[in-house]
């Protein structure tokens, strides 16, 4: 039977306490094994330790899903969360996170970037007494310069329209309490932005500084097509400034207008003959732009309101794999069955 010990006064540990890594997947076969192996010589390092590593698919279409069910047969550590579909990297945390059983939770990619060796330093400021311990990205090897940019634009971008504290340079490589864990679970909210929501949690917070390695194998699964569309949910998800810069930007361009149509009344009776059609064009092409530039910013919001207003589930899992008796069937293997499990 698993103790519990009293982590929120930073008292020492008692043996059995559960840690419960989970790891978001999405086409990451050539790295997984060696992922598991380094995350395991880890967590076997700590003692007094119990751990569990959650891997979560989500909807690979390489044979990830066949690596990690090998795993799961070779150690009933290893539990493996299948998603109906790809739901995205923010929701397969989410799923992930929902079926931890951990005292403490850690969120950790599979490409090795974050290494596994940091979670014990994570460990260690949890026991005294820390909610939340992030990983702050000290160096950033094997990005382009134009990646590290925007990415550290984004960051100072957010925290300037925001009023959290969300810590820049910082991705969703973290250890989160139980209690954190359970307030994190009751947010359902579908556009989102897992290190704000932990954030706008609050407790006790602290960040470590490591060093963002080169990815093990495999391709980058965030282009800049989804880099601009999660920077997105993280702006319009914790502030309402764009809408207040969309009614700034009204009153400007109203005020402009006003100033113009003074300009031409002026002209007028002093006698200018004016050409007219370069400057109309020029007005309607500014005036039309920053109407939608507007109408723009409100869709944002009014689509995050229809999305919330449908009421759909989060993520469909597939199938899970669990201690208990339970047998599913993946392409080319069997999952579970007779084990130690049993």
């Amino acid at each position: 039977m698993v103790e519990r010990g009293d982590k929120s006064k930073g008292s020492e540990l008692a043996i059995g306490v559960l840690v419960s890594v989970v790891v978001p997947v999405y086409n990451e076969q050539d790295g997984l094994r060696e992922f598991y192996d380094r995350t395991k010589r880890v967590l076997l390092g700590m003692a007094g330790f119990e751990h569990e590593i959650i891997f979560v698919d989500d909807g690979s279409r390489d044979v990830s899903v066949e690596v990690i069910a090998q795993l799961v047969r070779e150690d009933e550590c290893v539990r493996l969360l299948k998603l109906s579909r790809n739901f995205g990297h923010q929701i397969a945390i989410t799923a992930g996170i929902d079926a931890a059983r951990g005292d403490a939770v850690v969120v950790i990619d599979a490409d090795l970037q974050d290494p596994p060796e940091v979670i014990e330093r994570f460990i260690e400021k949890w026991r005294e007494g820390f909610d939340v311990v992030y990983g702050m990205r000290e160096t950033r090897d094997g990005e382009t310069v134009l990646k590290v940019w925007t990415a550290s634009i984004f960051y100072r971008i957010l925290k300037s329209l925001v009023s959290l504290d969300i810590p820049v340079d910082v991705g969703d490589f973290r250890l989160m309490s139980r209690r954190v864990v359970e307030h994190l679970k009751a947010m359902q909210e579908r556009d989102r932005f897992v290190r704000g929501l932990v954030s706008w949690i609050g407790f006790r917070q602290i960040g470590l500084l490591y060093r963002r390695e080169k990815r093990y194998a495999g391709e980058t699964k965030y282009p800049y097509r989804k880099m601009i569309r999660f920077a997105l949910d993280g702006i319009t998800s914790f502030s309402n400034i764009p809408l207040k810069m969309a009614t700034i930007m009204g009153y400007f361009t109203s005020l402009v207008a006003f100033a113009y149509a003074c300009s031409v009344i002026v002209q007028k009776f002093m006698g200018y003959t004016v050409q007219g059609w370069a400057t109309i064009m020029v007005g309607l092409l500014f005036l039309g732009g920053v109407q939608l530039i507007c109408l723009g910013i409100l869709g944002e919001y009014v689509g995050r309101i229809f999305n919330e207003t449908k009421g759909r589930p989060l993520y469909i899992v597939d199938y899970e794999s669990s201690t208990e008796r339970l047998r599913y069937e993946v392409p080319g293997h069997s999952v579970g069955g007779s084990s130690s499990k049993d």
